[in-house]
């Protein structure tokens, strides 16, 4: 386990892994229309396997919401 700062507040990774794509599994959120900084660095979606998160790591997810 490991605390990192998920939108704003504390949140513990459970995952095994480390990476931002364990983090997006935990967090069961679809990829599509996701936009993701981790220290305010964009990860693109290809770089979310091999982007390996650290402790105290603030993460930003933002979803794309269609409208008009």
């Amino acid at each position: 386990m490991m605390e990192i700062i998920l939108n704003k507040e504390p949140y513990v990774l459970q995952a095994a892994g480390h990476q931002l794509s364990d983090l997006m599994d935990e967090l069961n959120l679809p990829a599509q229309a996701m936009a993701i900084a981790v220290n305010r660095t964009v990860i693109t979606k290809t770089k979310w396997a091999e982007c390996t998160l650290q402790a105290h790591d603030r993460v930003d997810i933002v979803r794309a919401i269609g409208g008009g």
